[in-house]
């Protein structure tokens, strides 16, 4: 038989060749539109992820960051819009500088984005994660926030404290009038204060006739405090590329573990005391740790509190309660003697309620409007944690047109709020007037001010901070006048940091002004 060739093969059999075309070109055809109706279906039904900046393949725009980060991201708004992406390393990174944005995140989308992008630092620094600031939002979480708003920091206990931190003011304010006359370091001097204050507050008499009470052990809590702070908001190579975390090629995470051995051992031995003093039948204390030992005893199958987590809440207490409100206060202090007409208002208001014959006391704060107007406007133009402590969505959702991924780092930049001249009139002028008719609080409702954040991960702290600072910067205003050294010029530059700081430290020199020597003793 002879062969078929292949050519008179297709000729004879013209009716499959016509089929095999029929179909090669229809699965073409149906190919190209299930890709344009899947394209289509994106374009039309999934929002595009935030504009931002071009950047290098695998590095993204790490190269192109600046170190006052806060004042760099607002430009970068003004060019790409109030939200905007950056892609640093592996990690997708989205901002937010509009209260618009800010409210669907910190209340439309509260639960969503209710989780911390937790740095490595961090989670070395506070006992894997351990903390009421960078825990996860989950029944661990909500033990926390209960443990702190409801047992530590509400009113009842605050007040209960607050002999002992009227006592540490008023030692501050008899050193100061043995220096009158000489330079002070103000944040030095108001850190110090502070940490005499909240050491008192977290573990009360436990180290008395110990040295933890002087200028010594002050000066090293405030080495670890600041150094724990710059390193968990040190640009960390574990951070940008998670899968390199373990090799820490910076050494970050060795160094916060160093640091936090030297806390550890604090803590360690004031936990001890505690526990001793308790067992041989010491007088009850009210101090916050003798709160914290109580609630680890009680029997929680879900949810027990933790020796970590009383460990890493102590952290939290001396980082925040020192740190931050150390800079408020010298930001304060320094606004207030660049604007003499400001110092004359607060002090006005001090002389009337307080009088020159006595002394301030915690319950004069409420009937101080001019001063809490002076905080909260400090607050504004320099809020201490400028981009707030940063969220990370659980699930990917849409904010103000645009997708933003399940798993990035979300910061809102509170800073740039507080300077839009879309929010504030003369934002970039220090006016406690602003102020004065009451209209903001520091509860994050209105969303062009958020000192202190919003929603669920609002700041658990201010009730203390408020106490605390206004009480210092009251007494401080009260007891002395200030002025620079001879010379001098007041510098109000900022230093950027997870907690941001003045660029220069403020030194000035008090000068009495109460009536009789006995109101500095």
């Amino acid at each position: 038989m002879k062969p078929i060739s292949l050519s008179s093969w297709w000729s004879q059999n013209d009716d499959v060749l016509h089929t095999l075309l029929f179909v090669t070109l229809s699965a073409v055809i149906f190919s190209f539109w299930v890709l344009f109706i899947k394209k289509y279906k994106n374009t039309t039904t999934t929002p595009p992820l935030p504009p931002g900046p071009l950047g290098l393949p695998f590095i993204g725009n790490l190269l192109s960051l600046r170190p006052q980060l806060h004042s760099y991201f607002l430009g970068l708004a003004q060019a790409h819009g109030p939200i905007f992406r950056l892609r640093l390393g592996t990690k997708t990174c989205i901002v937010v500088s509009s209260p618009s944005s800010a409210r669907q995140i910190l209340k439309d989308h509260d639960v969503t984005f209710a989780n911390r992008d937790v740095p490595d630092a961090a989670r070395a620094a506070t006992y894997g994660g351990s903390d009421i600031a960078w825990t996860q939002y989950g029944p661990e979480w909500r033990m926390l926030r209960k443990v702190c708003v409801l047992k530590m920091l509400n009113n009842t206990t605050l007040d209960s404290v607050y002999e002992l931190r009227r006592r540490q003011i008023r030692k501050t304010v008899g050193y100061l009038y043995a220096q009158v006359g000489s330079p002070i370091n103000v944040g030095e001097q108001t850190f110090l204060t502070l940490f005499n204050v909240v050491k008192n507050m977290l573990w009360g008499g436990t180290g008395e006739g110990d040295e933890s009470a002087g200028v010594g052990v002050g000066a090293e809590f405030r080495e670890l405090v600041s150094g724990m702070i710059e390193l968990i908001g040190k640009p960390n190579v574990s951070d940008f590329y998670p899968g390199l975390a373990r090799f820490d090629l910076q050494g970050i995470r060795k160094r916060v573990k160093r640091l936090v051995r030297r806390f550890d051992g604090i803590f360690e031995e004031m936990i001890d005391r505690r526990l001793r003093i308790d067992k041989e039948g010491g007088k009850e204390s009210k101090d916050f740790l003798s709160v914290l030992l109580s609630l680890k005893d009680e029997v929680d199958s879900k949810t027990p509190l933790t020796m970590s987590h009383v460990k890493a809440l102590l952290v939290d207490m001396v980082t925040a309660g020192t740190d931050t409100s150390t800079n408020t206060v010298e930001f304060a202090m320094a606004e207030v003697m660049n604007k003499p007409e400001v110092m004359q208002k607060a002090q006005q208001e001090l002389d009337a309620v307080v009088g020159k014959h006595n002394i301030v006391e915690e319950s004069h704060i409420h009937k101080l409007p001019y001063l809490q107007a002076v905080m909260k406007e400090t607050l504004r133009l320099h809020p201490i944690v400028p981009l707030l402590i940063p969220h990370s969505p659980s699930e990917t959702c849409t904010v103000g047109g645009y997708t933003i991924p399940k798993g990035s780092q979300v910061f809102i930049n509170a800073w740039a709020i507080h300077r839009d001249p879309c929010n504030w009139e003369n934002p970039l002028e220090f006016d406690p007037n602003r102020f004065l008719d009451s209209k903001w609080d520091y509860n994050g409702r209105d969303f062009t001010y958020l000192p202190f954040g919003s929603g669920k991960r609002i700041c658990v702290g201010i009730a203390m901070a408020e106490r605390m600072v206004m009480h210092l910067l009251a007494t401080l205003l009260h007891s002395f006048d200030w002025r620079l050294p001879q010379g001098e010029e007041l510098d109000l530059s900022e230093k950027f940091g997870i907690a941001m700081k003045k660029e220069v430290p403020l030194v000035a020199i008090p000068t009495p002004r109460l009536s009789e020597p006995a109101l500095y003793e």
